[in-house]
């Protein structure tokens, strides 16, 4: 990434004609948030003096204590290379802060920076390289969305069958002129199914990448008249979309997750941290698998792993290292879903394997056979646990798990919470079109 001062960026809004500033933040659920000035606030903008009323964002704060002042990033301005090229559009990723100048606690990306720099105190470096799948369907006569693919393609597949190629040609090609690395794009498992991969980062970069690839995705999609989705499971039947989270620690430039000399060419301090993620993903459930929806991806049979296990090469195992070593060893988290907010799912990643790490963890035995072909009994007899089985369930293990309010606070810690029940109880008190055709005829 590109590091800014605040004259680059004046300079590069006179000459690329950038007319528009968005300035971008977060809510706690992980819905992309903005406030649109025009150059002529620019000097406003870079002076930390733009406000928000934070008492209308999901989570935030309260009526009577809602002037949140907006900081942008520099280092994330980026022109947006789908808006017009005459007058054009350029963001700024923002933190969200107090009129006092202290950080906002409620700020998902505070939380996640907040996590950093107790990684760095203890000499770590946390790079992140998130691989996102997404739908692409078709729109009606209006334009609303449909679960319509027009798609008859699989893994790999490529056009005619693979309807969405010209789409993912041009979303990589937007991406890169914003500054993405863009690793591999390819057709996935199911019909309309498609999956861009983009090159590791830092940790926060990683999260501000999700953010704007997600944008990026949808917003390139509307524009060739389809609608693109990250729900992780749309149509009942096929895969669901993950959002497979590969992560390594770096100390000095070395990555301590690779040692030439131990089992498998994995450091003690990958097994801890495989050992921290198992302690807690059952509390982190409900961060990194947000929706009700969420759960209806996590069941055996459609890939999605859903049974507290590693293994060094096994898919149907919940944490994978992938085959490659040396700087490149990396612990591969496969639960994670597209609808998290990418900044506290990664902020409770490194926590989690931080906590194996200063605790000494030591995770089970690798499991190296399919684990949707065992039984019940024998996933037993492996001392093989599962995720949580519903979002109730999620709730339940977040508050069960000491880590999740210690790394959260208080503040996001009860509101996401209380957002997440109030989800449920509507989802468990909504009469579905199934409940209709399974019952109305029939009693």
């Amino acid at each position: 990434m590109k590091h800014y001062t605040k004259e680059d960026i004046i300079r590069i809004a006179n000459e690329e004609d950038v007319e528009f500033i968005r300035l971008q933040f977060s809510d706690i659920f992980g819905q992309l948030k903005n406030v649109a000035v025009t150059r002529s606030q620019l000097d406003k903008v870079l002076n930390n003096e733009v406000m928000i009323d934070g008492s209308s964002i999901e989570g935030f704060t309260r009526i009577h204590e809602s002037d949140q002042y907006l900081r942008p990033d520099l280092d994330t301005f980026a022109v947006l290379p789908w808006m017009p090229a005459e007058r054009k559009t350029a963001r700024l990723i923002c933190d969200v802060y107090n009129p006092d100048g202290t950080p906002f606690i409620g700020d998902p990306r505070y939380i996640l920076k907040r996590t950093l720099k107790r990684a760095e105190a203890l000499g770590y470096s946390f790079n992140v390289g998130p691989e996102l799948e997404f739908f692409l369907f078709e729109t009606d006569e209006s334009g609303a969305p449909t679960t319509r693919t027009a798609d008859a393609a699989g893994y790999f597949d490529m056009a005619p069958i693979d309807r969405g190629g010209s789409v993912r040609r041009e979303i990589c090609l937007m991406l890169e002129e914003m500054g993405f690395e863009i690793e591999a794009s390819h057709h996935e498992v199911a019909a309309g199914q498609h999956e861009i991969d983009f090159r590791y980062e830092e940790a926060l970069r990683a999260a501000d990448n999700i953010m704007t690839f997600k944008m990026a995705v949808k917003t390139i999609a509307q524009m060739h008249g389809m609608h693109a989705t990250f729900m992780p499971k749309p149509v009942f039947g096929i895969n669901g979309s993950g959002m497979h989270t590969n992560m390594s620690l770096f100390r000095d430039g070395k990555n301590l997750f690779y040692d030439a000399d131990g089992e498998k060419q994995l450091s003690k301090e990958a097994y801890c941290f495989i050992a921290g993620i198992l302690e807690h993903v059952r509390g982190m459930a409900a961060i990194t698998n947000p929706l009700v929806n969420s759960y209806k991806r996590l069941v055996p049979g459609y890939e999605a792993p859903c049974y507290l296990a590693w293994s060094a090469s096994n898919r149907s195992a919940l944490i994978r290292i992938p085959a490659a070593r040396g700087n490149a060893t990396r612990v591969e988290l496969r639960c994670p879903d597209p609808a998290c907010n990418p900044y506290l799912s990664i902020a409770l990643c490194l926590a989690a394997g931080l906590d194996g790490i200063e605790r000494g963890l030591v995770p089970p035995a690798e499991i190296t056979e399919n684990i949707f072909a065992m039984t019940e009994d024998e996933r037993k007899a492996h001392g093989i646990d599962s995720l949580p089985g519903n979002l109730k369930e999620a709730i339940a293990c977040m508050k069960e798990d000491a880590l999740m309010r210690e790394t959260l606070d208080e503040h996001v810690y009860k509101r996401y919470i209380a957002g997440k029940e109030r989800e449920w109880d509507e989802y468990r008190t909504r009469v579905t079109d199934w409940e209709l055709q399974k019952y109305m005829i029939v009693y």
